[in-house]
């Protein structure tokens, strides 16, 4: 675990009075250990943990993912297995007995970090009931409390290690974005635009992840899967994508139009433009979430949409798409070193589909912008 993390989670035990958080998440898993599981990304009710304390980290992983782990750069000071499962020619460190369950196995690795008893924070939003309730009847002799929360705000800090992933994913992403746009003319379908990006990404090094290239009414459906539908002359295109570095996201969404705009999309792409200009404005430490999403709506409004309504603007990202801090009503306030996708995106159910989406860094004064494509309407030709 960088040093960053240590620190972020030591003070969330701290700040809680906790004396060790269980991570259930995938994300979470990965901010303590540094472990993706490819097995539960297969299977998602796959059990694994991690447990931290003032005293070390362990990981707690079904028996088929040991190998996985000791193959890894997965950093945990110990790791335990459950289940069973065969697995021959296994190294003397793989080859120690897995305990009967989940819950087990993180009671044991409670004891092998020096706890016997205390007061254990529980990544509790990403179990089902049932889990919870199996694994807080296991620590009977723990005082079990609610705890994502506490994960959520020590991952809203990023570290330079981090800031420079994200950076790296934006990067990848802008690329492939110009990748396609060189070479969109009328006939090319999306499902084509989107697999040549994803080739793009992946000759990078990276991993494409939803990637949506959207024609005409095609990007009025907000998700939409890529399909057969073919670029014709006075459509939008909608590009919402990115791509994982590290395990650290990048989300891009920029727009072009084959030939010239018509007045009514030049006019709807100013305004939502002039509201995320109005929220990186606005954001800056101390300013609180829902600030930053007035500005914004504001701005689109007054800019030529009067009707442009959202429940958020944009939230933090970083091992998750979406995660905390949120632009929206009600929303916390801004510190430094938090990393914001902020965005003003508008459908016409049927018509059109606009987005712009630009991934900024709170610094001491302000925001600053990560992305380094140009935000304006693209026309093609």
């Amino acid at each position: 675990m960088y040093p960053h993390q240590t620190e972020r989670l030591t003070e969330a035990l701290e700040r809680a009075g906790l004396d060790a958080l269980v991570a259930v998440s995938p994300a979470n898993v990965a901010y303590v250990t540094g472990f993706w599981s490819l097995f539960r990304a297969v299977y998602p009710a796959a059990e694994i943990y991690a447990v931290v304390t003032h005293a070390g980290t362990a990981l707690v992983v079904p028996t088929i993912d040991t190998p996985a782990v000791a193959e890894s750069a997965a950093d945990a000071d110990h790791v335990l297995g459950y289940g069973r499962f065969v697995l021959d020619g296994a190294r003397p460190s793989e080859r120690a007995k897995p305990h009967a369950d989940a819950p087990a196995a993180v009671a044991a690795a409670l004891e092998v970090l020096g706890l016997r008893g205390g007061h254990v924070g529980l990544d509790d939003e990403a179990m089902p009931a049932a889990r919870a309730t199996a694994l807080a009847d296991r620590l009977r002799a723990f005082k079990t409390t609610a705890a994502s929360e506490a994960f959520a705000v020590a991952r809203a800090i990023k570290s330079p290690y981090e800031i420079d992933c994200l950076h790296q994913a934006l990067r990848i992403a802008e690329e492939g974005i110009n990748t396609v746009l060189a070479m969109l003319r009328p006939g090319v379908t999306e499902r084509e635009a989107a697999v040549l990006f994803d080739h793009e990404v992946a000759r990078q090094g990276a991993a494409p992840y939803c990637t949506i290239i959207a024609f005409g009414a095609g990007s009025a459906v907000p998700a939409p899967w890529a399909g057969d539908r073919a670029l014709r002359m006075g459509d939008l295109v909608r590009f919402d994508l990115g791509c994982v570095v590290k395990g650290y996201r990048s989300d891009v969404a920029r727009m072009a139009v084959m030939g010239e705009p018509s007045a009514r999309q030049q006019q709807a792409f100013d305004a939502l433009h002039a509201g995320v200009e109005a929220a990186i404005e606005t954001a800056r430490p101390g300013v609180a979430g829902g600030d930053v999403f007035d500005a914004a709506l504001a701005a689109v409004r007054a800019a030529g949409l009067p009707p442009f309504d959202r429940h958020h603007v944009g939230h933090g990202i970083g091992l998750e798409p979406a995660e905390a801090p949120w632009l929206r009503p009600g929303g916390s306030s801004l510190e430094m070193g938090m990393v914001l996708r902020v965005e003003t995106p508008y459908y016409v159910i049927g018509e059109t589909g606009l987005n712009l989406k630009e991934t900024v860094l709170i610094t001491r004064t302000g925001a600053h912008s990560l992305n380094r494509s140009h935000r304006g309407l693209v026309v093609l030709d």
